[in-house]
């Protein structure tokens, strides 16, 4: 005698209430596995602070720009809260082969950067990484710009006029598009690379002049602008990374 459909139905709603149950007590072991709790997987291990050595070499060669900066990270498991901080003072000559020449621009100011890494070298014990990230930064600066002007009227000889305009308290900012690399090197010391794409730069509280360089990012008339640092760093330990447990053997 064929089931009824009632039967088939009670069998069925049995089989499922069976199945339920499996998966659920399946997921109450998984949870009490500490292998899979946030114990391993989104709390700190350590705390990374460095410099930019490229912008050490370019305050003791170049007597015409500053530059010092300052970089940190801190990793939750392969997310990187990353963040800069650095001070940025150029003088630059210009001449443009126009009205306005042996004209000279500086700026003094300070920019900070924040954002995240993304790590793909998921398996390093040591967490090395190969990492693209996204930054968003900021400038507070002033700037000068002087310069001399010709001028010849339709009756009088050529004119030198000496110009000069200022702004303080300017503020900028922009994006950017990071990747590189951190390797450790010994215990505790570390080095690394960071090649940056900096996109739409933006200022405000320079109504008069507008600005030709900006600390942190660089010429204002570049819509991109490419920037690349050499790092060293020494690694502070946040917490110690526990062994995960072995699973035993029935």
């Amino acid at each position: 005698m064929a089931p009824s459909p009632i039967s088939r139905f009670f069998s069925s709603l049995l089989a499922l209430s069976l199945a339920t149950s499996v998966s659920v007590s399946g997921q109450k072991e998984k949870k009490a596995d500490p292998a899979d709790t946030l114990q391993y997987k989104y709390l700190p291990t350590g705390l990374r602070i460095g410099t930019d050595v490229l912008s050490i070499i370019k305050s003791q060669t170049d007597p015409t720009f500053k530059l010092w900066e300052v970089n940190a990270d801190l990793d939750f498991n392969r997310y990187y809260l990353a963040v800069d901080y650095g001070s940025w003072a150029k003088q630059m000559t210009i001449d443009n082969g126009t009205k306005i020449n042996n004209g000279s621009y500086e700026n003094n100011g300070k920019y900070f950067r924040v954002g995240g890494d993304i790590n793909f070298l998921l398996k390093d014990p040591d967490k090395n990484m190969f990492f693209l990230g996204f930054r968003l930064a900021n400038s507070t600066f002033d700037h000068t710009l002087n310069y001399s002007m010709r001028y010849k009227g339709p009756y009088t000889a050529d004119t030198v006029l000496l110009k000069s305009a200022t702004a303080s308290g300017v503020t900028a900012s922009w994006m950017e598009v990071t990747a590189g690399i951190r390797v450790k090197i010994v215990s505790g010391f570390w080095m690394g690379c960071t090649a940056r794409l900096k996109l739409s730069p933006s200022y405000k509280n320079s109504p008069n002049l507008v600005p030709y360089d900006i600390p942190g990012y660089g010429l204002y008339e570049q819509p991109t602008y490419w920037g690349f640092n050499y790092q060293l760093f020494w690694r502070f330990p946040v917490r110690k990374l526990k062994a995960r447990p072995v699973a035993k053997s029935k």
